[in-house]
């Protein structure tokens, strides 16, 4: 259709419906727009403070951890934390979760049960987002960082809008939100890519619509990934990044392999299918008595943490975490984990993983994906596969089965593998995984933006 065509006739009876323009005229009217243009430029201006805000945000979790789990245990006069260390940081952990959720505006953010929520949280819940999460991770909650780093980002470009006294229109509340929220992502997965991806899925709009919503979000992520990285190599300070690098040359792709990673793919579909389903099932659970429930199930997560230390002799710290600093030993050198080990770790963490996920607070992503990184690793020894192959294909899935996002799965996974070679079994394990994920009977999640 041109622009030039004429209106369509109606039906008897009703008026003419007006020609619908073609996608570029509306995207350039769009862009012609004053107010869009107000709205992009506070967006790529957002993306510094919110940059920087997310910094300290986890530069502050990073050194909290680091003091409860390493600097505290070494004063006290261990080499490490013993193997009960958890459960009294779990169990602290899980009564501050309990009072926030119960006490503070916005119940300290969204269940990380539900999914990933991708809007920007109000500026009224921010100060419970904060608490609960700082109450969580450095405490040992078996989640990731992202969710309350994205709900800080889009609430915080909210209270900038509100200080600036932009325009509090939907659209550039939308907007400024979606901007927000791809800073943080970008801060903490290390590309703006990612958040660039991650936001066209979850969106799900086309044509100049999408096009409108993912300019701020790439101006914003490409600037606040600019400023996150400088600003951390100018203090020297760490924020605890996502990254895996996999040892030894680049294999290349057979029959086994692809076979191997889609096996693998449908196993790890499942296993973290029920996860996320107990995890349904514990915030339901939790729901009913937040402040002592909360804390119960913080304490199971903590005796899951204390148990493979027994079994293992190995610290509860390898449980009680994301595991994003965890995965990047664990892929630099699989030889040191022995096949108890690796065993003991997954099934550990995997309940630790759906007890947190309905009670603290926290993201889903990082502790699926190591739980993806350590079956690669398990699976890497079965004939015709290899370590390379069997955990960029344990990434995907992972991330696959607990987004529902399988480009975006795919992408993270190739970029934290570094290994373009293995985009075709990172394409079918994702693709594999999701398919898996939505055939299995029980209650679907939804991510929630």
């Amino acid at each position: 259709m041109t622009a030039t065509e004429p209106d369509r006739p109606g039906q008897p009876g009703q008026p003419a419906q007006p020609a619908r323009q073609p996608e570029p005229v509306v995207l350039r009217g769009l862009l012609k727009t004053p107010s869009y243009r107000r709205i992009l430029l506070l967006c790529a201006l957002v993306g510094i403070p919110v940059s920087l805000v997310c910094f300290w945000f986890l530069a502050g979790l990073h050194e909290l951890q680091r003091l409860l789990w390493e600097s505290l245990p070494h004063s006290l006069g261990w080499d490490g934390p013993p193997w009960w260390w958890p459960l009294p940081l779990l169990l602290v952990g899980g009564l501050l979760v309990g009072l926030v959720v119960a006490r503070m505006p916005g119940a300290g953010g969204h269940v990380p049960a539900a999914g990933l929520a991708m809007g920007g949280a109000s500026t009224k819940v921010l100060p419970g987002v904060v608490l609960a999460a700082a109450a969580s991770l450095p405490f040992g909650a078996v989640l990731g960082p992202e969710a309350p780093l994205i709900a800080l980002g889009g609430g915080f470009a909210l209270l900038l809008r509100d200080l600036a006294r932009g325009p509090a229109t939907p659209q550039a509340t939308a907007l400024l939100g979606v901007a927000g929220a791809a800073a943080a992502i970008a801060a903490i997965f290390g590309s703006p890519l990612i958040a660039a991806v991650l936001l066209i899925e979850v969106v799900g709009v086309g044509g100049p619509q999408l096009v409108a919503v993912m300019l701020p979000a790439l101006l914003s992520s490409g600037v606040g990934a600019l400023v996150f990285t400088g600003f951390g190599r100018w203090t020297g300070l760490q924020t605890g990044g996502l990254t895996v690098k996999l040892p030894g040359p680049v294999p290349r792709l057979d029959a086994a392999d692809v076979g191997w990673a889609l096996l693998l793919a449908v196993v790890l579909a499942a296993v973290v299918r029920e996860a996320v389903g107990a995890g349904q099932v514990v915030a339901a659970f939790v729901a009913k008595g937040p402040v002592v429930r909360t804390a119960l199930c913080a304490l199971g997560a903590g005796v899951c943490a204390a148990v493979y230390a027994l079994v293992t002799d190995r610290s509860p710290a390898d449980v009680a975490s994301s595991g994003q600093a965890l995965m990047a030993s664990l892929a630099g050198d699989p030889r040191a984990w022995g096949v108890g080990a690796l065993v003991a770790v997954l099934l550990c963490k995997t309940v630790g993983y759906a007890l947190c996920l309905g009670s603290m607070r926290g993201g889903p992503i990082f502790p699926a994906l190591f739980l993806g990184a350590a079956a690669g690793v398990l699976a890497a020894p079965l004939p015709g596969l290899g370590v390379v192959p069997a955990v960029a294909a344990g990434l995907a899935a992972a991330g696959a089965s607990v987004l529902r996002l399988p480009v975006s799965s795919a992408v993270m996974a190739i970029l934290l593998v570094g290994v373009p070679g293995m985009t075709p079994v990172v394409i079918l394990a994702a693709v594999a995984a999701m398919i898996t994920t939505e055939l299995l009977p029980g209650p679907r999640r939804q991510l929630s933006g």
